[in-house]
């Protein structure tokens, strides 16, 4: 004998009428009920070891080795029973004489978390599909967890999803997600912005259309229903489908079944639906712009997907992700300092995600391989609380790259300097007998500042920024040369 697929509880016995009573007792409350000796239950547990049954021992001749043989089992046991059994961990309590009804509902819940929580195939599955979801629902937030945690409850049902919140936050990747980690993960997944499509054209593009069904159509098309036959249909921004579309939608989702326009051929719908939107649809059925009853209807399982500002400590995580993606499909890499991430964790993000993913985006442009600091933000994006870095450099260096700059792409005018016409300042050649080269350079410094504060009618601070030096050494040098106007 084998224990029915259907079989929930086994009542294990050897008296014939206390069996019967007891399956009585648990039918009441909804169970499929079997009962069974004790030879004809370990029989049964030897074809299927793995069956997801509750076993109600009542037979005094079990043995203490059947749980620990079967540890799989959840085990209930009677009176009858040596209350020793109770030290097993499948062994999850002992019926009273008389059960009650809240005493037999509280032990068959137990039952159904020893098997819902046992590790296995379907917690591999959910362990597996919530690492994928941190790769793409990226974030260590309460919010975000709480999401990643509602995916995979919904994923493996075929119940529909509404997802809501704000532009930019992601929706979309909730919608692929669920889909990913849903048993029609290799059917298509099909989208559709609801907001984009013309009222006119929207039927057509859902339902498909048939050959002459209007002006330009010259052949049959297939819309996205066929499209997503056994996958999911992703409908994005459903508070902008027009009212006439939503009762269309409405009896598709009620009958599973629509036809082309201009078709008369029925078709069945066999597809998983996710909506979104930004809206909020209470409003909108308050305002007759939505359907109470097909906000219901999409409304069966909500996710909401926190704003960027709401979640704290993802602004980091989401960065690092962003740069990684880039770096492997761009080649592009770059990094940000503490004081840009810090400035970057603060902002409100209007735009979300999408406004995260933009900044990083132009970055990888405009600073790649390079570290990004405050100051290289966008101004809508530094902290004002915040001081970039500001390197100070040698004053000679200053003067140096001063005269580098001011004679670089003329040199007539660096003539000009060294050889003053009619002034024998520097000679044109170096002389046999050589020259005091410090000497020299100090006598070019003089003149070159002494034409530096006549061209600005020694003005020292214009004459500084011409020498490109600081105005107080300006006044260093000028009293150090004792230079004055006379």
């Amino acid at each position: 004998m084998s224990i029915a697929n259907q079989t929930t509880t086994v009542v294990v016995s050897n008296d014939e009428n206390l069996a019967r009573e007891l399956a009585t007792i648990f039918a009441f409350v909804g169970e499929h009920v079997e009962c069974l000796s004790l030879g004809e239950f370990e029989r049964a547990l030897r074809t299927s070891p793995q069956a997801k049954v509750c076993a109600v021992l009542d037979d005094p001749n079990v043995s203490a080795e059947l749980p620990k043989t079967y540890p799989g089992i959840p085990f209930l046991l009677t009176e009858k029973l040596p209350s020793q059994l109770l030290e097993r961990s499948n062994c999850l309590g002992m019926l009273s004489a008389k059960p009650t009804y809240g005493e037999v509902i509280r032990l068959l819940h137990y039952a159904q978390e020893y098997h819902r929580q046992k590790p296995g195939r379907e917690e591999a599955h959910k362990q597996h599909a919530m690492k994928r979801l941190m790769q793409t629902l990226v974030g260590q937030s309460d919010t975000m967890r709480e999401v990643r945690e509602l995916i995979v409850q919904v994923a493996p049902s075929n119940a529909n999803v509404l997802i809501l919140g704000e532009s930019g936050t992601g929706k979309e990747v909730v919608a692929r997600g669920i889909h990913d980690a849903s048993l029609r993960a290799n059917g298509p997944f099909v989208p559709v912005n609801c907001g984009a499509i013309p009222a006119d054209l929207l039927e057509s593009e859902l339902f498909g259309h048939e050959k002459g069904a209007f002006t330009g159509a010259i052949g049959a098309r297939k819309g996205r229903f066929e499209l997503a036959e056994g996958g999911t249909l992703f409908l994005d921004e459903i508070g902008d489908m027009p009212l006439p579309m939503q009762v269309k939608l409405l009896r598709v989702l009620q009958e599973r079944e629509f036809e082309r326009v201009g078709g008369t051929r029925t078709l069945r719908a066999d597809v998983r639906i996710v909506a979104a939107t930004h809206q909020r649809l209470e409003a909108l059925i308050t305002e007759g712009k939505f359907r109470e009853d097909l906000f219901y209807r999409l409304n069966v399982f909500p996710i909401e997907m926190p704003a960027l500002r709401d979640r704290e400590g993802d602004v980091p995580l989401l960065l690092n992700e962003m740069i990684e993606r880039l770096r492997a499909q761009e080649g592009v890499d770059f990094r940000f300092t503490d004081a840009a991430l810090g400035s970057l964790a603060i902002q409100r993000w209007s735009g979300n995600v999408r406004e995260l993913s933009n900044l990083v985006e132009r970055l990888s442009i405009t600073h790649p391989g390079r570290v990004v600091d405050v100051s290289d933000l966008p101004s809508k994006y530094r902290d004002a609380n915040a001081e970039p870095f500001k390197p100070v450099y040698p004053e000679e260096m200053q003067e140096r790259d001063a005269l580098n700059a001011m004679f670089a792409e003329d040199d007539a005018a660096l003539d000009d300097v060294l050889y003053p016409e009619g002034s024998g300042l520097i000679p044109a050649t170096l002389p046999e007998e050589g020259v005091d080269l410090k000497t020299l350079l100090g006598d070019l410094e003089v003149e070159l500042i002494r034409q530096a504060l006549e061209q600005q009618d020694w003005v020292v601070a214009r004459a500084a920024e011409r020498l490109g030096m600081r105005r107080t050494t300006l006044v260093e040098k000028m009293r150090k040369y004792q230079l004055a106007r006379d």
